[in-house]
């Protein structure tokens, strides 16, 4: 059983239209969830969207991935810390001096992105990472401890692993979730939510398999009863 299981959820908005995902947040937030926004609804919308979320449901992720020299991302985590958003994802292989940047910058929750859920080893050959993914994702998530990052992203098979490395602190956020029996879309690395939170993960991120469903609050009800059972 998972205490307070809905709160542990981001439900990813990776939509296009501000009155979609709005639709969306009204229906789903009095289930006691968080928001992800991610690039395609900020880039359209920009941090109109943003407070229009607050303002209907709550914490909102801003999942923007932030990867360029280290003064732009340190101007950009300035940018958007006047939405004062739950967090902000940057891409933890733009180096120590631009996780430093970042995390200086302002005082917003700075979460690095290790690996992306939808590569696996043999895509990783193919940019030049020669290591196990798993060595990689380890690698990335100490470097972004080490320069103030709250957390990391990774995908829940590396959780477990992750938790014995960064220990109690760090926060571990978890996209690649998938319900059993949802097709798994473009996840190369995935498990269920239960699994997920077993493996040590702090919180998860999950948007198709809701936000797709032809009623998507039946299908959020039906993971946190899962989670709760």
């Amino acid at each position: 059983m998972v205490q307070n299981a809905a709160s542990r959820l981001f439900i990813a908005l990776d939509l296009a239209e501000q009155a979609a995902a709005r639709d969306l947040v009204v229906r789903l937030s009095p289930l006691g969830v968080r928001f992800k926004v991610g690039m395609q609804l900020f880039y359209r919308h920009g941090p109109s969207i943003v407070r229009a979320i607050q303002d209907l449901g709550g914490p909102v992720l801003l999942d923007l991935k932030l990867h360029d020299i280290p003064r732009t991302v340190a101007h950009a985590m300035e940018s958007v810390a006047a939405l004062e958003p739950w967090g902000v994802t940057v891409h933890a292989a733009g180096g120590p001096a631009m996780l430093r940047a970042a995390t200086r910058a302002a005082p917003v929750r700075c979460l690095a992105v290790t690996v992306l859920t939808s590569l696996d080893a043999e895509t990783l050959a193919s940019v030049g990472v020669s290591r196990p993914l798993e060595e990689q994702v380890a690698k990335l998530a100490r470097l972004a401890m080490d320069e103030g990052c709250a957390g990391v992203v990774a995908s829940p098979r590396e959780a477990a692993d992750l938790r014995r490395l960064l220990g109690t602190k760090a926060l571990i956020v978890t996209p690649g979730v998938r319900p059993a029996g949802v097709e798994q879309n473009d996840q190369a690395r995935h498990a269920t939510p239960g699994a997920a939170l077993v493996a040590g993960a702090d919180f998860l991120v999950i948007g198709r398999p809701v936000t797709a469903a032809a009623d998507p609050e039946t299908a959020l009800r039906r993971i946190l009863d899962a989670l709760e059972d």
